[in-house]
């Protein structure tokens, strides 16, 4: 097991990499779709965003659609097993407290 993972701990950066496993063998998440299903900002997901990435859990690419700018994120193998080992913990933390 993994353990807890700081970078993940907090909750809406929890929400963001969720919804990235989720549609991990789909297409990346739009920018405007994670803001939805998260409830986030743009400043406050841009920021979690950053974080995530620079951890190497998530892939963002930019591009245009027409003329308008795109954001997509996409979890990475890294990404996937440090959420599965998060999510474990926390199973597991769970599990213990109903004993």
């Amino acid at each position: 097991m993994e353990g807890f993972d700081d970078i993940i701990h907090q909750p809406l950066r929890l929400r963001i990499m969720a919804a990235l496993h989720a549609a991990r063998k789909f297409e990346p998440l739009e920018f405007a779709r994670l803001k939805r299903l998260t409830g986030a900002t743009d400043g406050n997901l841009g920021s979690h965003l950053n974080a995530l990435e620079g951890a190497g859990y998530l892939a963002i690419t930019k591009d245009f659609v027409g003329k308008r700018p795109r954001t997509r994120a996409a979890i990475t193998t890294s990404g996937e097993r440090a959420f599965r080992g998060h999510t474990d913990c926390l199973r597991d933390l769970i599990d213990e407290a109903r004993e």
